[in-house]
């Protein structure tokens, strides 16, 4: 059973404040249900404990807008789209995708590369398909400023997604996200390395760039607000780059090493990166896109994962005893779907067989012991 319990976002976030209105008009009220239906989870649970999935770059390029309206038949509708990877989502006790790019109202111009803008019909599509929360520190975020980010911010409050990663006033930069998870309070982060040439927050508080004693103390702001676990999600790497590098591998030993962060889920390279595990503590560097329709289609680009983990409580606290990875798909179509090859049995058998090869060599190339694909 999961509701929001921080009405914002964490030093780093929101999670479901009413919004400035930076788009004009009446603020969207705040999302924090008193409960939700507790979803049946395919993977056999101890007591006590909860399985937490994440995806990666929700990636909204021009053709995935024309598959929408195509799909609306007059409308936009994203639904479809993500609809192959929703069993795996809403079985989850706690689902979290990554909005990499800003949310425009419906009456905005949409955009993509380099300063992407996509309708907010993104938001409830992601609300259906059984996300619950979203981050949103990206090298994105502020391609269209303030009014951008407070629109995206607008977008998932209106669709009841929690947030974290950008803000909308300082106050609500200042309070954590905390979703009760099964009973357990869950905190959550969200920071980028960087924003994009020619784009910058333009209020410091409104964005969460990475430092190791930003994560962390944002990370403790969540367990003062009650989490008994948090998790980080980190937009970071080089694109198209399955290695993280020397940068990341230092910066998640450094975060891991604190108990303030139980797990790091990473973004950004638009490829699959590997898993590690320091301890008893997971790091997914990169989950690749969730979704997304590059103008050069790579294959590598198309793959992605789903991180899943189960949390179970022990005498030192929650840890993480079950870790593993969905492989998914952007098949290209058309039409064009988001696949979880695990179980979709429409995907050409060579491509199945190609994306697994690769994603199973990248994913398992730092030997991360226990680490399983269903």
């Amino acid at each position: 059973m999961r509701r929001i319990v921080g009405l914002c976002g964490v030093a780093l976030l929101v999670s479901g404040c009413a919004g400035t209105g930076a788009q004009g008009g009446e603020p969207v009220p705040p999302f924090h249900p008193a409960s939700v239906t507790p979803r049946e989870d395919p993977v056999a649970k101890p007591a006590d404990s909860f399985t937490v999935v994440a995806t990666g770059d929700v990636l909204i390029h021009p053709a995935l807008t024309e598959q929408a309206e195509e799909d609306g038949g007059g409308t936009r509708d994203f639904k479809p789209l993500f609809a192959g990877i929703k069993p795996v989502i809403e079985a989850a006790d706690l689902a979290i995708c990554h909005m990499e790019v800003p949310l425009a109202t419906a009456d905005d111009d949409f955009e993509g590369y380099p300063l992407f803008y996509a309708p907010p019909e993104v938001a409830e599509a992601v609300a259906a398909t059984g996300y619950d929360t979203c981050s949103t520190a990206s090298n994105h975020t502020f391609d269209h400023g303030a009014e951008g980010a407070a629109a995206t911010l607008d977008a998932l409050d209106a669709a009841k997604i929690g947030h974290t990663g950008s803000a909308r006033t300082e106050e609500e930069s200042a309070s954590p996200l905390v979703t009760e998870v099964n009973g357990v309070k869950v905190g959550q982060v969200s920071f980028t390395f960087d924003y994009n040439q020619g784009t910058e927050e333009p209020e410091p508080w409104m964005g969460n760039e990475i430092t190791v004693d930003g994560v962390l103390e944002a990370a403790r702001k969540a367990r003062a607000a009650g989490a008994e676990v948090v998790i980080a999600s980190l937009h970071w790497g080089i694109e198209d780059q399955h290695e993280p590098t020397g940068d990341q591998r230092e910066t998640a030993a450094a975060i891991l090493a604190d108990p303030a962060v139980d797990l790091i889920v990473g973004h950004h390279a638009h490829v699959v990166q590997p898993f590690e595990k320091f301890g008893d503590k997971w790091v997914a560097y990169g989950l690749g896109n969730s979704v997304a329709k590059h103008e050069e289609p790579r294959g590598t680009t198309e793959e992605g994962l789903i991180g899943r983990f189960r949390f179970t409580k022990s005498g030192a606290g929650w840890l993480v005893d079950k870790a593993e990875y969905l492989p998914t798909l952007v098949d290209l179509g058309p039409p064009i779907r988001l696949r979880d090859l695990t179980s979709d049995d429409t995907v050409d058998a060579a491509r199945k067989q190609e994306a697994f090869d690769r994603t199973d060599g990248v994913v398992m190339s730092l030997d991360p012991p226990g680490l399983t694909r269903p």
